[in-house]
C-alpha cells in the first residue's frame, strides 16, 4: 500500500472510530456468549460516565452513527488545500539547487515527502465524495491565505545561497500559517470525520514546522 493510501485509510478510519460503537464478536471479555438472542452479532455502545453500556443490533448502531456527510466547508477545504500543497511542492523543488543551508534543504525535502502523499490522499477523498451537480468548484488562489504571488515565486526562483534561504523561510512560514488558518476554518465549519483528521494533521505538523523555520531564520 502506498503512502497516500495509508494516509487516506487512517483519515477514514478515524472518522469511523468517532462513532464510539464497538462491535462484539459473539462473546464478552470473560468468554461468555453474547448476542441478540439468536446468535447474531451485536454492537456495544458505551454509555456516558456513570451509565451502563447498551447492546444494539448492527442496524440500530448504523442508524445511531453520527452523519458525517461532507458539507460545503469540507469540499472547499480539500479543493483549496490541494492547490495550497502544490505550491509548497513547487517552492520546495527549488531548494536543492539554490539553498546554501543544509537545514533549508532538509526542510524542503520533508515538506515534499509529507505534502505529496497528502495531495494523493485528498484526491482520493474527492473521488470518494464527488462534488454534487452545480458545485462551482474552480480555483480561488487569491482567497487562500499564505499563498505566494507569482512575483514572489519568480524572486524565489532567481535567488541563490543565503538570499534564497531567507526568502524561502519567509515565504514558507507564511504559507504554513495560511494552511493552519484554513485547517482551523475546516475544523470549525466542516462535518466530515476524514476531513477533520486531515485538518488536525495539518495543524500539528505545520505548526511544528513554523516553529522550526522561525528558529532557523
Amino acid at each position: 500500500m502506498d503512502m497516500a493510501n495509508a494516509l487516506l485509510g487512517r483519515f477514514l478510519g478515524a472518522a469511523l472510530a468517532a462513532s464510539l460503537l464497538l462491535p462484539v464478536a459473539g462473546c464478552t471479555g470473560g468468554g461468555s456468549p453474547r448476542g441478540a438472542g439468536d446468535g447474531s452479532p451485536v454492537v456495544v455502545a458505551p454509555g456516558r460516565p456513570g451509565e451502563r453500556s447498551r447492546t444494539l443490533t448492527p442496524e440500530q448502531a448504523a442508524r445511531q452513527r453520527p452523519d458525517d456527510s461532507p458539507n460545503a466547508a469540507d469540499r472547499a477545504y480539500v479543493r483549496r488545500m490541494i492547490e495550497h500543497h502544490r505550491q509548497a511542492l513547487t517552492m520546495s523543488a527549488l531548494a536543492p539547487d539554490r539553498a546554501s543551508a543544509d537545514g533549508v534543504r532538509r526542510l524542503a525535502e520533508r515538506i515534499a515527502a509529507a505534502q505529496g502523499p497528502e495531495i494523493g490522499a485528498m484526491e482520493k477523498w474527492q473521488a470518494r465524495y464527488p462534488a454534487p451537480a452545480g458545485d462551482p468548484g474552480g480555483h480561488d488562489h487569491g482567497a487562500m491565505p499564505g499563498m505566494a504571488t507569482e512575483q514572489q515565486l519568480r524572486e524565489l526562483a532567481d535567488a541563490r545561497g543565503a538570499a534564497f534561504d531567507r526568502l524561502f523561510l519567509s515565504l514558507m512560514t507564511a504559507h504554513h500559517q495560511g494552511a493552519v488558518t484554513m485547517a482551523g476554518e475546516a475544523l470549525a465549519q466542516g462535518n466530515n470525520g476524514a476531513v477533520e483528521e486531515m485538518a488536525n494533521e495539518v495543524v500539528a505538523v505545520q505548526s511544528a514546522e513554523i516553529h522550526r523555520m522561525r528558529a532557523m531564520g
